[in-house]
C-alpha cells in the first residue's frame, strides 16, 4: 500500500513506551516494522536488549496492523490485550546494540468476538525468531476492562 504512517500514528502506546521505530510495509493481512536497538531503547542496558522483550515488539507490531486498519477506515486505533504465545524461542539471550531488529506480522484468524492470531518473525544479525501470538481486541477496551474488574 501506498499510505505511509509513523508508529506514532497508529499503536496507542506513548513516549519510551513506543518500541517501534518505523513501520516498514503493510497489506490487507500483514504489516512489518523496524526497531533500532541503541542505548536510549527502553530495556536496553550494557548487553543490549533482553530477547524477551521480542515478544513485546511482535505485540507492538500486531498494534500497529490493528491501528493501521483502524486509521485506513477513519477510526482511531483501539487498545488490544496480548492472551498468550506459542514457540517464542530465541538463539541470542540479548539483541545487541547498533542492530536493527525486522519483525513481520501476519494476521492468520480472526473471530468475530475480537479474538486472532497471528504468526510472527523478527530477524537481524544472527536472529530468526517465529512465534504465534493470540491477541483479544474488544470493540471498547474501557467497558472490557471495568466489567473485567468487576
Amino acid at each position: 500500500m501506498t499510505t505511509q504512517f509513523t508508529a506514532d500514528d497508529v499503536v496507542p502506546h506513548s513516549g519510551q513506551m513506543s518500541l517501534l521505530s518505523e513501520i516498514t510495509g503493510f497489506g490487507d493481512d500483514w504489516l512489518s516494522a523496524a526497531i533500532d536497538i541503541t542505548p536510549n531503547t527502553l530495556f536496553a542496558d550494557e548487553n543490549g536488549v533482553p530477547a524477551w522483550v521480542g515478544l513485546e515488539y511482535m505485540a507492538q507490531a500486531i498494534g500497529a496492523f490493528a491501528g493501521t486498519q483502524e486509521r485506513l477506515e477513519g477510526r482511531a486505533p483501539k487498545l488490544g490485550f496480548l492472551l498468550g504465545s506459542r514457540k517464542y524461542s530465541s538463539p541470542v539471550e540479548y539483541f545487541a546494540l547498533g542492530q536493527r531488529i525486522e519483525v513481520k506480522v501476519t494476521k492468520n484468524m480472526e473471530a468475530e468476538n475480537g479474538l486472532c492470531a497471528f504468526d510472527c518473525e523478527l530477524k537481524g544479525q544472527a536472529i530468526a525468531i517465529e512465534a504465534s501470538l493470540n491477541i483479544f481486541q474488544p470493540e471498547d477496551a474501557n467497558t472490557f476492562l471495568r466489567n473485567a474488574q468487576q
